[in-house]
Protein backbone atom coordinates (compact mmCIF):
# COMPACT_ATOMS: atom_id res chain seq x y z
CA UNK A 1 0.00 0.00 0.00
CA UNK A 2 0.95 3.16 -0.75
CA UNK A 3 2.07 5.47 2.13
CA UNK A 4 -0.21 8.34 2.37
CA UNK A 5 1.09 11.93 2.03
CA UNK A 6 1.02 14.12 5.23
CA UNK A 7 -1.67 16.69 5.68
CA UNK A 8 0.23 19.88 4.14
CA UNK A 9 3.36 17.85 3.80
CA UNK A 10 6.00 20.76 1.93
CA UNK A 11 7.90 18.77 -0.79
CA UNK A 12 12.35 18.48 0.35
CA UNK A 13 13.74 18.35 -2.35
CA UNK A 14 13.87 20.08 -5.94
CA UNK A 15 12.76 19.56 -9.17
CA UNK A 16 15.26 18.29 -11.73
CA UNK A 17 15.34 21.34 -14.63
CA UNK A 18 18.57 22.39 -16.53
CA UNK A 19 20.15 24.60 -13.31
CA UNK A 20 19.83 21.48 -11.33
CA UNK A 21 22.41 19.84 -13.20
CA UNK A 22 24.95 22.41 -13.38
CA UNK A 23 24.77 23.10 -9.68
CA UNK A 24 25.18 19.20 -9.12
CA UNK A 25 28.29 19.46 -11.68
CA UNK A 26 29.92 22.03 -9.63
CA UNK A 27 29.02 20.60 -6.45
CA UNK A 28 30.71 17.38 -7.47
CA UNK A 29 33.20 18.83 -8.74
CA UNK A 30 34.29 20.42 -5.99
CA UNK A 31 33.61 17.07 -4.03
CA UNK A 32 36.86 15.73 -5.95
CA UNK A 33 38.97 18.64 -5.48
CA UNK A 34 37.57 19.27 -1.78
CA UNK A 35 38.63 15.95 -0.51
CA UNK A 36 41.72 15.74 -2.39
CA UNK A 37 42.73 19.23 -1.14
CA UNK A 38 41.94 18.12 2.51
CA UNK A 39 43.69 14.25 2.28
CA UNK A 40 46.16 15.00 0.57
CA UNK A 41 47.79 18.55 -0.09
CA UNK A 42 46.72 19.15 3.47
CA UNK A 43 48.15 15.77 4.32
CA UNK A 44 45.12 14.58 6.56
CA UNK A 45 44.69 11.35 4.90
CA UNK A 46 41.54 9.00 3.67
CA UNK A 47 40.39 7.77 7.13
CA UNK A 48 40.57 11.20 8.58
CA UNK A 49 38.87 12.81 5.92
CA UNK A 50 35.60 10.53 5.73
CA UNK A 51 35.84 11.21 8.99
CA UNK A 52 35.43 14.69 9.44
CA UNK A 53 33.35 15.33 6.33
CA UNK A 54 31.37 11.99 7.23
CA UNK A 55 30.53 14.24 10.52
CA UNK A 56 29.73 16.95 8.80
CA UNK A 57 27.01 15.11 6.38
CA UNK A 58 25.35 13.97 9.39
CA UNK A 59 25.27 17.51 11.02
CA UNK A 60 23.90 19.03 7.87
CA UNK A 61 21.51 15.94 7.52
CA UNK A 62 19.26 16.64 10.45
CA UNK A 63 19.21 20.70 9.86
CA UNK A 64 17.67 19.52 6.01
CA UNK A 65 15.71 16.84 8.09
CA UNK A 66 14.51 19.86 10.77
CA UNK A 67 13.35 21.87 8.09
CA UNK A 68 10.94 19.55 6.43
CA UNK A 69 10.81 21.86 2.80
CA UNK A 70 12.90 22.21 0.37
CA UNK A 71 15.80 25.05 1.08
CA UNK A 72 18.51 25.56 -1.46
CA UNK A 73 21.28 26.09 0.82
CA UNK A 74 20.97 23.30 3.12
CA UNK A 75 20.04 20.76 0.34
CA UNK A 76 22.73 21.73 -1.43
CA UNK A 77 25.35 22.17 1.50
CA UNK A 78 24.41 18.38 2.56
CA UNK A 79 24.57 17.35 -1.16
CA UNK A 80 27.87 18.45 -1.50
CA UNK A 81 29.03 16.89 1.87
CA UNK A 82 28.04 13.33 -0.43
CA UNK A 83 30.56 14.22 -2.47
CA UNK A 84 33.44 15.25 -0.66
CA UNK A 85 32.92 11.78 1.10
CA UNK A 86 32.14 9.92 -1.57
CA UNK A 87 35.36 10.62 -3.12
CA UNK A 88 37.30 10.17 -0.25
CA UNK A 89 35.43 6.89 0.76
CA UNK A 90 36.75 5.76 -2.94
CA UNK A 91 39.77 6.34 -2.74
CA UNK A 92 40.32 5.19 0.92
CA UNK A 93 38.84 1.64 -0.92
CA UNK A 94 41.54 1.97 -3.71
CA UNK A 95 44.23 3.03 -2.09
CA UNK A 96 43.99 2.02 1.47
CA UNK A 97 41.63 -1.11 1.85
CA UNK A 98 44.09 -2.06 -1.81
CA UNK A 99 40.66 -3.76 -3.38
CA UNK A 100 41.09 -1.27 -6.53
CA UNK A 101 38.32 0.83 -8.44
CA UNK A 102 36.88 -2.30 -10.54
CA UNK A 103 35.76 -3.80 -7.25
CA UNK A 104 34.78 -1.16 -5.56
CA UNK A 105 32.80 -0.01 -8.72
CA UNK A 106 31.13 -3.62 -8.10
CA UNK A 107 30.64 -3.41 -4.62
CA UNK A 108 28.74 0.30 -4.75
CA UNK A 109 26.71 -0.53 -7.85
CA UNK A 110 25.52 -3.22 -5.91
CA UNK A 111 25.15 -2.04 -2.87
CA UNK A 112 22.75 0.67 -4.88
CA UNK A 113 21.11 -1.54 -6.01
CA UNK A 114 20.05 -3.01 -2.70
CA UNK A 115 19.18 0.59 -1.27
CA UNK A 116 17.01 1.82 -4.66
CA UNK A 117 15.19 -1.82 -4.14
CA UNK A 118 14.63 -1.66 -0.37
CA UNK A 119 13.78 2.14 -1.04
CA UNK A 120 10.82 0.84 -3.44
CA UNK A 121 9.93 -1.90 -1.10
CA UNK A 122 9.23 0.39 1.62
CA UNK A 123 7.59 3.81 -0.04
CA UNK A 124 6.69 1.82 -2.80
CA UNK A 125 8.55 4.87 -5.23
CA UNK A 126 11.57 6.09 -5.88
CA UNK A 127 10.04 9.30 -7.29
CA UNK A 128 13.24 12.01 -6.78
CA UNK A 129 10.86 15.49 -7.65
CA UNK A 130 8.46 14.89 -4.59
CA UNK A 131 9.72 13.89 -1.02
CA UNK A 132 7.41 14.51 1.84
CA UNK A 133 8.12 12.24 4.36
CA UNK A 134 11.33 11.48 6.60
CA UNK A 135 11.90 8.42 5.55
CA UNK A 136 12.13 8.28 2.08
CA UNK A 137 14.33 11.77 1.95
CA UNK A 138 16.70 9.41 4.41
CA UNK A 139 16.61 6.78 1.82
CA UNK A 140 16.89 9.63 -0.85
CA UNK A 141 20.20 11.12 0.76
CA UNK A 142 21.41 7.04 1.55
CA UNK A 143 21.05 6.59 -2.12
CA UNK A 144 22.58 10.13 -3.39
CA UNK A 145 25.71 9.03 -0.58
CA UNK A 146 26.23 5.34 -2.18
CA UNK A 147 25.53 6.88 -6.00
CA UNK A 148 28.24 9.72 -5.36
CA UNK A 149 31.23 7.40 -4.28
CA UNK A 150 29.80 5.01 -7.01
CA UNK A 151 30.86 7.77 -9.56
CA UNK A 152 34.18 8.72 -8.43
CA UNK A 153 35.10 5.10 -8.14
CA UNK A 154 33.93 4.83 -11.86
CA UNK A 155 35.44 7.79 -13.10
CA UNK A 156 38.30 6.99 -11.35
CA UNK A 157 38.70 3.30 -13.19
CA UNK A 158 38.11 4.66 -16.38
CA UNK A 159 41.38 7.28 -16.41
CA UNK A 160 43.30 5.28 -14.37
CA UNK A 161 42.89 1.50 -14.79
CA UNK A 162 41.99 1.81 -18.24
CA UNK A 163 44.13 4.28 -18.97
CA UNK A 164 42.01 6.68 -20.63
CA UNK A 165 43.35 10.13 -19.09
CA UNK A 166 41.33 12.40 -17.74
CA UNK A 167 40.72 14.43 -20.75
CA UNK A 168 39.27 11.77 -22.51
CA UNK A 169 37.17 10.10 -20.06
CA UNK A 170 35.54 13.37 -19.49
CA UNK A 171 34.66 13.57 -23.25
CA UNK A 172 33.39 9.80 -22.60
CA UNK A 173 31.42 10.55 -20.22
CA UNK A 174 29.88 13.74 -21.48
CA UNK A 175 28.96 12.50 -24.56
CA UNK A 176 26.78 9.16 -22.64
CA UNK A 177 25.69 12.39 -21.04
CA UNK A 178 23.88 13.76 -23.88
CA UNK A 179 22.82 10.71 -25.06
CA UNK A 180 20.85 10.14 -22.32
CA UNK A 181 19.53 13.81 -22.13
CA UNK A 182 18.46 13.59 -25.98
CA UNK A 183 16.76 9.78 -24.54
CA UNK A 184 14.75 11.90 -21.85
CA UNK A 185 13.65 14.23 -24.83
CA UNK A 186 12.69 12.64 -27.56
CA UNK A 187 12.27 8.87 -26.49
CA UNK A 188 9.79 7.20 -23.89
CA UNK A 189 12.36 5.77 -21.80
CA UNK A 190 11.95 5.82 -18.24
CA UNK A 191 12.74 9.27 -16.28
CA UNK A 192 13.86 7.83 -13.41
CA UNK A 193 15.45 5.23 -15.04
CA UNK A 194 17.43 7.93 -17.06
CA UNK A 195 17.71 9.70 -13.99
CA UNK A 196 20.08 7.70 -12.02
CA UNK A 197 22.33 7.53 -15.14
CA UNK A 198 22.54 10.75 -15.44
CA UNK A 199 23.15 11.22 -11.91
CA UNK A 200 25.51 8.14 -11.81
CA UNK A 201 27.48 9.53 -14.77
CA UNK A 202 27.74 13.84 -13.90
CA UNK A 203 29.69 12.01 -10.90
CA UNK A 204 32.72 10.64 -12.93
CA UNK A 205 32.22 13.31 -15.13
CA UNK A 206 33.09 15.88 -12.28
CA UNK A 207 35.59 13.56 -10.97
CA UNK A 208 38.07 13.16 -14.13
CA UNK A 209 37.60 16.73 -14.89
CA UNK A 210 38.39 18.03 -11.34
CA UNK A 211 41.22 15.43 -11.68
CA UNK A 212 42.32 16.77 -15.15
CA UNK A 213 42.51 20.49 -13.62
CA UNK A 214 44.39 19.26 -10.20
CA UNK A 215 46.81 16.71 -11.65
CA UNK A 216 50.18 17.41 -12.35
CA UNK A 217 51.06 17.48 -15.89
CA UNK A 218 53.18 14.32 -16.07
CA UNK A 219 49.50 12.51 -14.86
CA UNK A 220 47.85 14.21 -17.42
CA UNK A 221 46.60 17.05 -15.53
CA UNK A 222 46.66 20.72 -16.00
CA UNK A 223 48.54 21.02 -12.67
CA UNK A 224 46.40 24.34 -11.57
CA UNK A 225 46.34 22.84 -8.02
CA UNK A 226 43.29 21.13 -5.32
CA UNK A 227 42.72 24.96 -3.99
CA UNK A 228 42.37 26.67 -6.57
CA UNK A 229 40.66 24.59 -8.18
CA UNK A 230 38.03 24.29 -5.16
CA UNK A 231 37.70 27.82 -5.15
CA UNK A 232 36.80 28.18 -8.66
CA UNK A 233 33.95 25.50 -8.21
CA UNK A 234 32.72 26.70 -4.75
CA UNK A 235 32.46 29.99 -7.08
CA UNK A 236 30.20 28.75 -9.42
CA UNK A 237 28.76 26.65 -6.67
CA UNK A 238 27.72 29.90 -5.19
CA UNK A 239 26.38 31.83 -8.14
CA UNK A 240 24.51 29.22 -9.38
CA UNK A 241 22.99 28.78 -5.99
CA UNK A 242 22.17 32.89 -5.87
CA UNK A 243 20.45 32.07 -9.42
CA UNK A 244 18.35 29.23 -8.05
CA UNK A 245 17.53 31.11 -4.62
CA UNK A 246 16.67 34.23 -7.39
CA UNK A 247 14.12 31.83 -8.83
CA UNK A 248 12.12 30.59 -5.99
CA UNK A 249 11.69 33.76 -4.79
CA UNK A 250 9.91 35.01 -8.21
CA UNK A 251 8.12 31.71 -8.01
CA UNK A 252 6.63 32.21 -3.98
CA UNK A 253 5.39 35.83 -5.47
CA UNK A 254 3.97 34.75 -8.32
Amino acid sequence: MIQPIEKNALNRVPHIILLYWIIKIASTTLGETGADMFSMTFNIGYGNTILIFMTLFFISLAVKLKLKRYESISYWVLFTMTAIVGTAISDYIDRTLKLGYATGSGLLLALLAVVLVVWFFVEKSIDVENITRTRAELFYWLAFLVANTLGTAAGDYLSDNLGWGFMLSAAIIAGVLIVTALLHYFTKVSGILLFWVAFILTRPFGATFGDLLTKSSDKGGLNLGTIGSSIFFATILILALLREIQIEKRLHKT
